[in-house]
């Protein structure tokens, strides 16, 4: 599930910053990245499932590994997780409404945070 109209796909940044701002909104990027693009997760863990709320970027200049990058954000997805296969997107998927409205709220927080770093 695309998460359409949040802005946070206009934003774009040093990835020092967007790492600090993305970790005091508990995305994780931990080992997903390679030189060139970053994926930020917050896992969520409810009744209905595994799902996982994903923030991706790629870099615009210099190198993620080295940690001197500049990141544009891309548009945020909701996906939920199936063990062993991994997460899917589709539209096909259920994504109950309070994860939805949950999701929605975050994206506006981190929205709010980073727009005040943004280029």
């Amino acid at each position: 599930m695309k998460f359409e109209n949040t802005k946070i796909e206009t934003l774009h940044m040093d990835l020092n910053r967007l790492d600090e701002v993305m970790e005091e909104n508990a995305m994780v990027r931990a080992g997903q990245w390679d030189y060139e693009r970053v994926t930020y997760d917050h896992k969520f863990q409810i009744r209905e499932g595994t799902y996982y709320l994903r923030v991706q970027g790629y870099a615009t200049q210099g190198d993620v590994g080295a940690h001197d990058a500049f990141i544009q954000l891309m548009t945020p997805i909701l996906g939920k997780h199936y063990y062993p296969h991994g997460v899917e997107y589709g539209e096909d998927e259920y994504f109950p409404d309070h994860l939805v409205k949950q999701c929605q709220q975050m994206l506006e927080k981190i929205y709010k945070d980073l727009s005040v770093f943004a280029d």
